[in-house]
């Protein structure tokens, strides 16, 4: 049976109910379930305008602007654009190409669990042409996610952000925030969800990919815009122990005239896990800090972490409320770091509001600006933890969603002191975890250069899942001595590439390590840029002046992307969707509309090939040779250089 009913075109068979809905410009939203009724959750997606949808039951259609979709008596969804191609299709039919009355498949499946959950299983025919961009971070080497197999999972340095945008005219985002997985195969594409109450997917159709991602944006939520401050240096280390130790460097950068924007307290400043607050025996005087800092022109950020420990203040005040995640089975212990802790349960909304009034009385009003989200998705000890349940649902239903809660509850409370430009670090996201300030990292990473060249893929695949402010550790966190000359051509490479992107942030856990026996954590080697040598001190002041150089164009680019959701580090693809080579290149990237960047990915390289894409005029930022489009050319880069090249003679720098 299928019929018209609140502007949607619905379909129910048997036990089935699914809608077809309009949501957005040229989108539609599609819901089934073999439950009484959908939940009343939209999660990543905001309410949309209004739109007027063409719907035709007698003719099962559905049409919205480009986006048209259709099903047959059988239930087979297919979604065509305005031309009446095909982009994307169930596959219902077989298992093969050649007929087959034994191997049938169902583009929609459901294995019924405990109560009204399943296990849902969509299932779509593959295109052998597609190529597939976005979908978040994960540490591999390709940016093409076209025959990938991806865990839905949030892990550290792994981000599902469960968007994607298509070479054949649409965007596609997996509107379920449970644990699963997509398979891109090349014989089909399937997306698991492993626990819940419905299947939601929303796609859009658009003649390019940037239509496609302000289109995405507008429906997801674009970011704020970014606070001037947050454009610089961020001076970050595993750790600043004290008080004295960070104002130190902090004086040291003003006193060489160097630029220095933001300046990290990392974790173990507090006086437990759960207390949320500075330990008066390192940091007396945390307003005072605050002040110089101030006066030096340096914000001061903060860790947060999302575990409690069993002997923390506020424990037993947070069990009582039930601001803790639970688990469904075994002991009820979800980490143990020097102590035994639970995580706080940031979907419930008590809980969050708890949280920010704790981190409001101990660090907010005495001057710390900025909150480090740090653990946030959650790192459970045991990493198979479906048996972990939250104010919203079972982890295998709802996990997914825990960093954007995690980001909301700090960006509500910034707000609601009247910070209209909230930012905040944070180790994970998802699908609309942009509207709330979510600055994502890439996790605690390698120190190597295959690392290096992961992150770079990462960073464009983020940014085609709708995060446009992503950043990395600059030179990795795990594994490196600052005394090997090997690590430091690979941080002074890592820093050049930081300097375009949409955040330039060091940090790292550099080696010998030390340990005071009076702390429950010691520090990391010294990660200053003074802190390996004169050569590298002079190659990293370099990128520091270039970065103060090019902060107009940066924040006109920010402007851009608080406006339209259009994110200022991007793959070839998305400006130049004509060109077809662009499409494959996933080692270089345009940083804003006018500059092509090409970092250097390899140990002992002094240059690389570098495509320049057909449609524009290429100016290398170094040389200042001109060069057509639709070209390679052969960039030249001893350490001290990174290749840029800037489109239309494009003046960036002030």
């Amino acid at each position: 049976m299928i019929f018209a009913k609140n502007n949607a075109l619905i379909y129910k068979h048997d036990n089935e109910t699914m809608h077809i809905q309009a949501w957005g410009e040229n989108a539609l939203r599609v819901r089934a379930t073999q439950n009484i009724d959908f939940t009343p959750h939209d999660w990543a997606l905001l309410a949309p305008s209004d739109t007027n949808p063409k719907i035709q039951p007698e003719n099962a259609l559905i049409a919205n602007g480009k986006i048209a979709a259709t099903v047959s008596d059988t239930g087979v969804l297919t979604f065509c654009n305005a031309n009446g191609k095909i982009l994307l299709k169930e596959n219902w039919e077989r298992l093969c190409d050649e007929p087959s009355k034994a191997l049938h498949t169902y583009g929609r499946s459901y294995l019924a669990l405990a109560g009204d959950t399943y296990k849902i299983t969509q299932r779509f025919v593959a295109d052998d042409d597609e190529r597939i961009f976005g979908m978040g971070q994960y540490q591999q080497k390709y940016m093409n996610m076209k025959g990938c197999v991806l865990e839905l999972a949030q892990r550290n340095s792994q981000v599902t952000v469960p968007f994607y945008v298509s070479n054949l005219g649409y965007g596609f985002l997996w509107n379920n925030p449970g644990i699963g997985k997509v398979f891109f195969g090349k014989n089909g594409t399937e997306w698991v969800s492993e626990g819940t109450k419905q299947l939601d997917y929303w796609i859009v159709a658009g003649d390019s990919p940037d239509e496609i991602m302000r289109n995405y944006m507008a429906i997801v939520g674009k970011p704020p815009m970014m606070p001037d401050y947050a454009m610089g240096f961020w001076q970050c280390k595993l750790r600043y122990r004290t008080q004295d130790e960070l104002l130190t460097v902090a004086r040291k950068h003003k006193a060489l005239d160097l630029p220095m924007d933001v300046i990290v307290a990392d974790f173990f400043h507090w006086t437990m896990q759960g207390e949320y607050k500075f330990d008066p025996r390192y940091w007396p005087d945390v307003e005072g800090m605050c002040r110089e800092l101030n006066e030096l022109g340096i914000k001061l950020m903060v860790s947060v972490w999302p575990t409690v420990d069993y002997r923390s203040e506020n424990f037993e005040l947070m069990m009582e409320k039930g601001y803790l995640a639970r688990v469904d089975r075994g002991q009820r212990i979800h980490k143990m770091l020097f102590g035994d802790q639970l995580f706080f349960d940031f979907t419930n909304p008590e809980a969050r509001a708890f949280i920010w009034q704790k981190c409001k009385e101990n660090y907010l009003d005495k001057g710390v600006t900025l909150f480090w989200l740090d653990v946030a998705e959650p790192e459970y000890m045991d990493q198979e933890s479906l048996v972990f349940r939250y104010c919203l649902g079972s982890v295998s239903e709802v996990g997914n969603v825990y960093p954007l809660m995690y980001t909301k509850a700090f960006y509500d409370g910034q707000t609601s002191c009247g910070n209209n430009t909230p930012i905040h670090l944070v180790r994970s996201a998802w699908a609309g975890s942009a509207r709330f300030g979510a600055l994502v990292w890439s996790g605690d990473i390698d120190c190597t250069f295959d690392s290096f060249q992961r992150q770079v893929r990462a960073g464009l695949s983020m940014a085609m899942a709708g995060i446009p402010w992503w950043t990395t550790d600059i030179g990795g966190f795990h594994g490196a001595s600052i005394d090997d000359p090997e690590f430091v051509e690979l941080l002074l490479r890592w820093f050049a590439y930081s300097c375009f992107s949409p955040v330039f942030r060091l940090h790292g856990n550099r080696l010998p390590e030390t340990l005071d026996p009076n702390e429950v954590w010691g520090t990391g080697a010294d990660n200053e840029v003074w802190s390996y040598g004169d050569d590298a001190f002079n190659v990293m002041k370099k990128f520091l002046l270039l970065r103060e150089r090019l902060r107009p164009y940066i924040k006109s680019q920010m402007e851009f992307a608080a406006s339209e959701g259009v994110p200022p580090m991007r793959p070839l693809l998305y400006d130049f969707p004509n060109d077809n080579i662009a499409w494959d290149i996933d080692d270089e990237y345009m940083f804003g509309p006018d500059l092509l960047v090409a970092p250097i990915m390899e140990r002992g390289a002094t240059g690389r090939n570098v495509y320049l894409p057909e449609g524009a005029c290429w100016t290398d930022m170094t040389t200042g040779e001109k060069h057509d489009g639709g070209i390679i050319v052969a960039a030249v880069a001893p350490i001290d250089v990174i290749p840029v090249f800037l489109k239309n003679d494009a003046n960036v720098l002030m």
